[in-house]
Order: C-alpha cells, then sequence, then structure tokens
C-alpha cells in the first residue's frame, strides 16, 4: 500500500509578560512531557516551533531542555521551525520590523541548534497576499495555513493533500494546508479515529501529506488534556499506532516532504486566518448574526465552505484598546527607525538596538485580539508591552540628545481614525487626549518606572455572555476542544454583566441628575449626559513652556438628560483645561471645568470628573487606596466621605494622589467577564474614581470645580 506522509508541526508559545509560574506549570504539564514522548518514539518525526519569548525563558530556566531538543534536531528526528522571533501578528507590524523578528529568530536558532530554519510559523495564521514578498526577502522557504486559507481560494477538500506556491510581484513561498479535521482529532477523538482518517487519506492519496499545525499546550496544558494524554496515556498510544502502522504511514518532517516532493501547483490565496479567529474578529452583532447563518448550515459542508468571518485586521477596529496600544508601538517603531535614518552619534547604537528590542518585544500578538484566549482581556498581558515600549521610548529620549528633557505636545491623528489628538510627552509622563471623546485622556504612563496608568478596558457585550447560564450549569466530563469547551471559574458570573457607555478614559466629564447614587455608579445607570460625556470638544492652540502644557477645550449645546427637563433653545456649556506640570521624577495634571447655562431656571446637577486607574491586582497588601487615615484594597467600593485620595502601587513604585474640593470621591472596580483556557472568568480592569460635586448653577453665572492628579514613586 502506498504511504501517506502525515507532516506534524507543533507550535510552543507563551506570551511576552505572562506570570512566570504559568512558564513553569506548562513547562510541567505540556512541553516536557510531549519531548519525553518523542524522545520514547524514534521513528516519529515532526517539526516543533518554539517562539522566541518561550526559548529565552528556557534558555535561563531549563538550558537542558533546549539541549535534549537540540539532541533530537541533530539525529533528524525534529525539524526546528522559525517565525518571528517575539511572535507578533506578522502582517501588523512594519516591514523593517518583519524583516528584524524573523532575522533575530533565524540567528537564534542558528547558533543555539547549529542549523538555520527553513521554514517560519505565521502567528495565528494570519495571512495576506503580499506576504510572499516578505517571506523570500527572509529567505524563508515555506510556511504554514489552514485548510481555510485554500478553500475560500476555490481550492476542493480533495485537493489539499500537498502542498502550493504563493506568489506576490515574483516572490514567492511554499505554503502547506493543514488540516482542520486532523486539527479537530488530535487529541480529543480517540487513537482509532486518527488512524482510521489517515488510512483513508493513503487510500485516496497515495504518496501524499496530512498536514497539521497546532498548539503544543492542547497535549497537557489545556484543560483535561495532562490527564488524557499522559495519565491515560492517548499521546504515547498514538505515536504507538503510528509506528505500528509504518507500512502505509510515515511522519516527515515538513521541510523533507517539501523537498521531496513537487508542489501542487499555486494558490493565490485571501486574507484569511483559522476559522475560529475569523469568527471572533467580527463586531458582536454581526457575530452573532454570523453563527445564526452557520447553524442554519450544519449539515451541509457545500455551503459552510463559503461561510467565513473577517479578517484579523478588524480587532483593531472591534477593540479602541487595541488599536491605541497597535499605534503607540508603531508610533515607537517609526521613531526609532527614522532616528537611524539619519545621521547620528555611533554610541547612542546601542540604546537604539536595545529600544529596537524593546519595540520587537512589543510587538508580541496575543494582547492585541481575543477569542477564547485571554487576550485584550488580560490586563498583564497588556502591560507589560506597555512597559516594553515605555522603556524603548526612555532609550530613544536619551540617544535623541539634548532637549528631551522638556515637555512636548504634538496635535496629530494618533489612533489613525480620523480625528486629531493631543499627544503630550515629557520625561516623567506621556499621555494622549482626545478632544473627540469628551475631551478626555486615553492614555497616561509615568515614565520614571514604566508604568502605564489607565490601561483599563471598556465593558462591552460578548457573544458569548449569552453561555454563562450553560456554563453555569455546568460541563460534561469528556475531554473536548479548547473551542467546544463551556467552563465558568465562578458561579453566579452573569450578575457582573454590565456594559460600559463610554471608553475607560480618565478627566471624562459626568452630568446626571441629583437622585443618583453610588449604587447607580457601580452597575452603570447614572444616565450621564453623553453630549458632554463623549461629544467632541473645541480645542484652542496649546500653551506650552519648558515644564509645563495647557490645553483648553469646551463644548456648547443643549443639555440631553432624559431625567431633567430642558428648556427649547436653552444651552449649556462647558469649558475644561488640563494643565500638566513636570519636576523631578513626578508630574501633575490639574482639571479645571467652567459650567454655565442659558436656562431660566436654577439646574442643580450632579456633576463629576471621572479618573480611571489601574495597578493590576486588586487583592495584594503593596496596591491599595489610602483615604481617612486608612488603606482598602483596590476592589473596594463606595462613597470615600474624603475629599482626596490615593492609589499606590509599591510594586510597580507608583503612586497616585486625586485631591478636590468636592463632597467626596465614588470608587467602583471595572470587572470584566471574559472568556480563557480555563472557562469565564472576572478581570479587574482597574478601578473608577469619581470626584462628585451637587451645585446649583444659576442662569449666566459660571460655576468652576478643579480636580488635581499627582503621580511620583510611591518609595521617596
Amino acid at each position: 500500500m502506498p504511504k501517506i506522509h502525515l507532516v506534524l508541526i507543533v507550535h510552543a508559545h507563551q506570551p511576552v509578560g505572562n506570570f512566570d509560574h504559568v512558564f513553569e506549570q506548562l513547562y510541567r504539564q505540556s512541553y516536557l512531557p510531549f519531548l519525553e514522548q518523542v524522545e520514547r518514539h524514534p521513528a516519529i518525526r515532526l517539526g516543533l516551533h518554539y517562539t522566541g519569548p518561550l526559548l529565552e525563558w528556557l534558555d535561563a530556566r531549563h538550558p537542558e531542555f533546549l539541549e535534549r531538543l537540540e539532541a533530537l534536531a541533530q539525529r533528524h528526528q525534529v525539524e526546528i521551525i522559525g517565525g518571528a522571533f517575539y511572535e507578533p501578528i506578522l502582517i501588523s507590524i512594519p516591514r523593517a520590523d518583519q524583516a528584524e523578528q524573523i532575522r533575530r529568530m533565524r540567528a537564534y536558532l542558528s547558533q543555539r541548534f547549529g542549523q538555520a530554519p527553513m521554514g517560519a510559523w505565521l502567528a495565528e495564521r494570519v495571512w495576506e497576499p503580499h506576504l510572499p514578498a516578505v517571506f523570500e526577502a527572509a529567505r524563508v522557504d515555506y510556511t504554514l495555513l489552514d485548510d481555510i486559507h485554500f478553500l475560500c481560494a476555490g481550492l476542493e477538500a480533495e485537493q489539499l493533500f500537498g502542498y502550493y506556491v504563493a506568489e506576490e510581484g515574483g516572490a514567492t513561498v511554499k505554503v502547506i494546508p493543514g488540516l482542520q479535521a486532523m486539527r479537530y482529532l488530535v487529541p480529543f477523538h480517540t487513537v482509532d479515529e486518527s488512524i482510521a482518517y489517515l488510512r483513508d487519506a493513503a487510500e485516496r492519496h497515495p504518496d501524499g501529506m496530512v498536514a497539521t499545525g497546532d498548539d503544543c499546550e492542547k497535549f497537557g496544558g489545556w484543560p483535561g488534556t495532562y490527564e488524557h494524554c499522559y495519565t491515560n496515556g492517548w499521546l504515547d498510544k498514538f505515536f504507538a499506532a503510528v509506528e505500528k502502522n509504518s507500512d502505509w504511514l510515515a511522519t516527515t518532517p515538513p521541510g523533507e516532504y517539501l523537498a521531496t516532493h513537487a508542489p501542487l501547483g499555486r494558490a493565490d490565496l485571501p486574507a484569511a486566518s483559522y476559522t475560529e479567529m475569523m469568527e471572533w474578529v467580527l463586531p458582536t452583532t454581526a457575530r452573532q448574526q454570523f453563527h445564526t447563518v452557520e447553524s442554519e448550515f450544519t449539515t451541509r459542508p457545500d455551503v459552510r465552505r463559503f461561510l467565513r468571518g473577517g479578517i484579523w485586521r478588524g480587532f483593531l477596529m472591534k477593540y479602541s484598546e487595541v488599536n491605541l496600544l497597535h499605534k503607540k508601538a508603531l508610533s515607537s517603531s517609526h521613531r526609532l527607525h527614522a532616528m537611524r535614518a539619519q545621521a547620528h552619534d555611533r554610541a547612542a547604537e546601542p540604546a537604539l538596538e536595545q529600544a529596537h528590542t524593546h519595540i520587537l518585544r512589543a510587538q508580541c500578538n496575543d494582547a492585541y485580539w481575543h477569542g477564547i484566549f485571554g487576550g485584550i482581556y488580560a490586563p498583564h498581558l497588556r502591560t507589560e508591552l506597555c512597559r516594553e515600549l515605555l522603556r524603548a521610548e526612555a532609550l530613544l529620549d536619551r540617544a535623541a540628545g539634548p532637549h528631551s528633557d522638556i515637555i512636548r505636545v504634538e496635535k496629530i491623528d494618533f489612533d489613525l481614525d480620523g480625528q486629531q489628538e493631543f499627544c503630550v510627552r515629557a520625561p516623567q509622563l506621556a499621555a494622549i487626549v482626545q478632544p473627540s471623546d469628551g475631551a478626555t485622556i486615553a492614555a497616561l504612563d509615568f515614565c520614571p518606572t514604566a508604568v502605564t496608568l489607565i490601561n483599563s478596558l471598556m465593558r462591552r457585550p460578548e457573544a458569548y455572555h449569552a453561555r454563562l447560564a450553560e456554563a453555569a450549569r455546568g460541563s460534561g466530563a469528556s475531554v473536548a476542544s479548547i473551542h467546544e469547551q463551556t467552563r465558568s471559574k465562578e458561579p453566579g458570573l452573569e450578575k457582573h454583566l454590565r456594559y460600559d457607555r463610554w471608553p475607560r478614559h480618565s478627566f471624562r466629564l459626568l452630568l446626571f441628575p441629583a437622585t443618583k447614587k453610588h449604587a447607580d455608579y457601580e452597575v452603570i445607570e447614572l444616565r450621564e449626559s453623553a453630549s458632554f460625556a463623549a461629544g467632541t470638544y473645541t480645542a484652542a492652540d496649546a500653551v506650552i513652556s519648558r515644564s509645563s502644557a495647557r490645553l483648553e477645550f469646551s463644548r456648547e449645546a443643549p443639555l440631553d438628560l432624559r431625567d431633567v427637563p430642558w428648556p427649547a433653545g436653552a444651552l449649556f456649556r462647558a469649558q475644561k483645561t488640563l494643565e500638566f506640570e513636570t519636576s523631578g521624577d513626578a508630574f501633575a495634571i490639574r482639571c479645571t471645568i467652567s459650567l454655565s447655562h442659558t436656562a431660566k431656571i436654577p439646574l442643580r446637577l450632579h456633576v463629576g470628573l471621572e479618573s480611571v486607574i489601574n495597578l493590576l491586582a486588586p487583592n495584594v497588601p503593596d496596591r491599595y487606596f489610602e483615604f481617612g487615615g486608612m488603606r482598602h484594597p483596590l476592589r473596594w467600593s463606595g462613597d470615600t466621605g474624603s475629599q482626596s485620595l490615593r492609589a499606590v502601587d509599591e510594586w510597580q513604585d507608583v503612586s497616585a494622589t486625586l485631591e478636590a474640593s468636592a463632597g467626596a470621591f465614588w470608587i467602583a472596580p471595572i470587572e470584566t467577564v471574559s472568556e480563557s483556557e480555563e472557562g469565564f472568568e472576572r478581570v479587574y480592569q482597574g478601578s473608577q474614581i469619581l470626584a462628585l460635586w451637587t451645585p446649583e448653577l444659576q442662569p449666566g453665572v459660571q460655576w468652576q470645580a478643579e480636580l488635581l492628579l499627582k503621580v511620583n514613586k510611591a518609595h521617596v
């Protein structure tokens, strides 16, 4: 019987910023036992890919693992596959960084294993048609995609038992279709079912290829899979069954198969990722509609192949926080390459090279999207990428030489949404002010200790929220694919589903009825004026000195409060001033608001200025709120009864003090309910802090209030 070639590609990844104990746990549960099984079965030959963050961790913590991996590579049992070192979504970063990410991986693997990689793993299989030119320039011979890429191009499923050539402008790369059927069989179905699938393929495609590529973490790291794969022996049994059927079944590393077999032809592929990713990227309403349509054709594979979602770039539209982080990384990269293109002091090159490493690390993909895995909902991953960019910017400032210590204000469309922002930067701070969103501060960073202070997340409806009731009833005992599981890490999570009206920015003006209480604030029921909370404010020119900058904004419109009658023709006017001041290793922002109206009657309102601060860990003793002479955990919720409060993070070495001539501050935690590998979970995304006044605004009389934010090191 002619042989079929099983081309297994296993990908192991941990993101920049993940906890050390997570690395260690997955090393013990997945990476090490998987390698041990490969060693036990020398006839099993495959491709292995480890990302840069994981390789760096292994080098530091378990160099013996890399020595064992090197031995497997030297005897040609394992082919080490390259890629972009810090595992970015390749199409989302500048061309120069694409080349550098791949070059660094090639250099590392060549030095560590003595072999230059032939192929490249493509993060999340996010493909766009220009990539052949990128890969050829980087000396990449092949990459793995999913079968859906090829099906969307019009190829038939029966045409995917080999590889193709993709081309762009005369540049080519070989593309391997990874078969979803095999990805779902291994290891979630019986060994016999997997072997039966392979036998059927061998009969229909003699000397062909069955390729599949997926995460190493599904062999031991995903819930229930350690017991399934190792305690109960699924992986050992699978490898043994493959060896037993060696008369018709061969495991062949991808580079070896490609070197000994001709391509099936060319494939002109559309922008795509794997099936699940293209669904996750859709806005929630569209995703729900897509799922409804898809369910109608579950028994029609001839139709389902034409049903696909969006492309990866849609995450930049779906989550404004993703877009802002992405544009911060782009800004730092563009600045670095501009400095390198200009004549500069050679003595600055080491700083530029170090800054480039920080920027490349900040391109790690996990915090830029969301699906089953935490992604953008994981604050520690977002935080570490922001810290990497702050470290890069500090190095670039020093390399820039004179005048880098003064405050700078630039008016540009920073997030590329067609609206202008003000970017304020000094050695002590970095801020982005958005006049088009209530003249709020969308990003605020404390540079001396590389701390991003806002870093919160808007609570949005997600398509999977409808499944929470089902999750509360528990799940079955069988082992299922991560894509099919429904688990909940605590009961009653559906009670925490609250949705924000606006992005979680700072210095947002909230005008709302005086009858509202803290309990309304906690559950996002203030019913504040949308026009003044998130409307577009007119901006005056910035006033700048060496250590200060003043930005002025104003808005005039009818007051749109559902519970407060407003006379026809009357106008409400709000003026907001943001003053930035720097000194030593500290900065302050003074926000002054002036309100007036032309109605003929007095107007009694709650007036609030909302700040958002995220210090990440809400229940640890070195991070806390301090007011009234007492400390409180960051998850604290209530009315402080105080005109000042302090948020302290001793671990990140930052302290933020809010002072106002207000009656008090209201505080409530911002908690999202999201989906992760282990199921639905509640995640602290910072705290919303409202400085509150309740004035009676007289007709034609200007009322004024002030909120002061002071930020410095916690340890002074």
